[in-house]
């Protein structure tokens, strides 16, 4: 790296697990360009694009550049580019333009921080990076379950009338806490406003730890930076005034200003940008290490289109909806916690309608909407006799009450019976949910014994939903991309929360988002496995293993638990239906 006599530039670059971001300053310490940007794990996409945009703003300049962030070490060691700690860039950055502030709390996606000044004493830094309770990533969670983005979260919450306690420790109870209220009616807003209120909770309890947050506080990241009723809640839970409370403008580059304020003394050299681009944009600068990887879940399209006409998917069978004349069917309903699925069998046991939706929170007006779409769907509704109907799930009492059914069965049992007609001789049922796991050990056709897991999502569909989302992905694209990733990586049997730090590791080794999508399919089997059933020994499941729930539409997982027990795994072209059908299958057999 060579000095240049022309103008020269201090950089800083925050690469976080969801964004990057990056504050350019001038010999004078002026801001003269920021970027902030979700990378979707395309950490070298994302560089070159600001790369770009940066040399369109100021030319082919010299730059003095300091990296942070969770994700930043990595790189910076491969491209030999100074670092600093955020936490230490951010106290710098406070401490150089913020002297009169007492107490900084800065929220990231999927981290917190809490630094305490006093005069004549080192900076006390707390952080916390083992809950996803108290911080960004919990709200975006909050916004999927609404179907609405983040700063839509913010204008709801800011009509809220009450709040309503939410366990905020951890996604999966906030997600039950939050459903709850919704299936009670409360308003989407104070349900919002009580989200706000339980991360203030959160990040006050799990930080402060017995230190008084005294004014001036400082606010910075980007749940503060774009959600005004943060930090009102924030205000509220700590009895502190608008005019106690700083909010900077670019507040959601604060650790990256303070890396350009620490270039001068903690970088490496100068380096031009047009050279740094070219670094950026060779594959050697992010050269990937496959070791520790897992084996490739299909080796080619062919080899996965292959094994999908293979014997062991089992087509269910169906027929048309006729209905011309009076006509017997038998009705199948799995009202869960989250999804309502109905399923429709004709006397000869053939599937002629299913239905499959989200309960929004009230499973009973789901089921009545599934009821008005049946009969909207044929031109004489009055010929539809129920000869037989049961429910199974959460809401089986509910809609069993409501809707006067013949049969409720417990949610195991309409799992084991669809599962014989997908193999009738099965030896082991595994269904995965949203943020539930059934498994059924099975002996001689009978059942031996069965596990449920409710209170922890990392063998569920939301660990691989939560993951596809934080990277910016549909959940499809991102099982799709699994299906065919060259070197899965090996991100062990963890939870949700403790999984980032796996994933962060993967990203700062330059590992691919394919190979990190087939990471969590392998994950998603060790946890069921290992981490919730705590198998000792994979013969346990013995040789005739049926998958369903929703979950298992990404064929990946199926393919990942083929390549754990060295069994072919079974299951059915409805999975997400199963539970629907086994009622339906019980109702007629009780009919029989």
């Amino acid at each position: 790296m060579t000095e240049h006599t022309e103008k020269l530039y201090r950089v800083g670059v925050d690469i976080g697990s969801t964004t990057m971001k990056v504050a350019v300053m001038d010999a004078e310490g002026l801001l003269v360009f920021s970027a902030y940007q979700r990378h979707q794990a395309d950490i070298r996409g994302t560089a070159a694009d600001i790369a770009q945009r940066l040399f369109a703003a100021l030319g082919d300049c010299s730059l003095r550049l300091v990296v942070t962030g969770s994700v930043g070490m990595g790189y910076a060691q491969r491209l030999n580019l100074g670092f600093v700690q955020e936490v230490v860039a951010a106290a710098e950055m406070v401490k150089q333009r913020y002297p009169e502030v007492s107490t900084f709390i800065d929220m990231g996606g999927e981290d917190s921080k809490m630094i305490f000044f006093e005069k004549g004493k080192v900076p006390d830094i707390r952080m916390n990076g083992s809950c996803a309770g108290g911080t960004g990533a919990f709200i975006d969670q909050t916004a999927m379950l609404f179907h609405v983005e983040t700063k839509e979260l913010n204008a709801l919450a800011a009509q809220a009338e009450n709040i309503h306690p939410i366990a905020s420790r951890c996604g999966v109870f906030s997600k039950t806490d939050i459903q709850n209220l919704m299936s009670r009616n409360i308003s989407r807003a104070d349900i919002a406003a009580s989200v706000f209120n339980a991360v203030a909770m959160q990040v006050v309890a799990s930080l402060a730890r017995g230190m008084d947050i005294t004014p001036k506080v400082f606010f910075c990241g980007g749940p503060f930076a774009f959600l005004p009723e943060l930090q009102k809640h924030f205000r509220r839970v700590l009895g502190l005034r608008e005019e106690d409370c700083l909010l900077p403008e670019n507040a959601q580059i604060i650790p990256a200003s303070g890396c350009a304020l620490l270039a001068d003394t903690q970088s490496n050299g100068v380096v031009r940008l047009s050279e740094m681009i070219r670094i950026i944009s060779e594959k050697s600068a992010t050269k990937e290490n496959f070791d520790n990887r897992l084996p490739r879940l299909f080796a080619s399209q062919e080899d996965y289109d292959l094994w999908l006409r293979a014997e062991n998917i089992y087509r269910v069978p169906r027929a048309e909806l006729k209905c011309d004349a009076p006509t017997h069917f038998f009705l199948g309903v799995d009202s869960g916690s989250t999804t309502t699925k109905l399923v429709l069998l004709n006397t000869a046991g053939h599937v002629v309608y299913t239905d499959y939706r989200r309960n929004e929170g009230d499973s009973f007006r789901a089921f009545c909407q599934m009821l008005q779409t049946l009969h909207d769907s044929v031109a004489k509704p009055e010929n539809i006799v129920i000869q037989a109907s049961a429910v199974t799930g959460y809401g089986e009492n509910l809609i069993k009450t409501a809707f006067n059914f013949d049969y409720g069965l417990v949610e195991t049992m309409a799992h084991f019976s669809a599962a014989k007609q997908v193999e009738p001789k099965v030896s082991f049922v595994l269904d995965i949910g949203g943020q539930d796991m059934k498994a059924i050990f099975v002996e001689n056709g009978s059942i031996r014994r069965m596990e449920i897991n409710e209170a922890c999502s990392s063998g569920c569909g939301s660990f691989i939903e939560t993951f596809a989302n934080m990277m910016g992905y549909p959940v499809a694209e991102f099982a799709q991309l699994s299906c065919f990733a060259p070197h899965p990586c090996d991100l062990g049997t963890r939870c949700t929360v403790f999984m980032n730090s796996k994933v962060k590791q993967a990203m700062q080794e330059g590992a691919a988002v394919d190979d990190i999508a087939a990471g969590f399919s392998y994950s998603v089997v060790k946890n069921c496995l290992f981490k919730v059933l705590k198998l000792k020994n994979i013969d346990e499941l013995g040789k005739k293993i049926v998958v369903q729930g929703g979950t298992f539409r990404n064929h990946s997982i199926v393919r990942a638990l083929e390549k754990m027990t060295g069994c072919s795994v079974a299951f059915s072209d409805m999975p997400e239906l199963m539970g629907a059908y086994g009622a339906a299958l019980y109702a007629m057999r009780m009919n029989g």
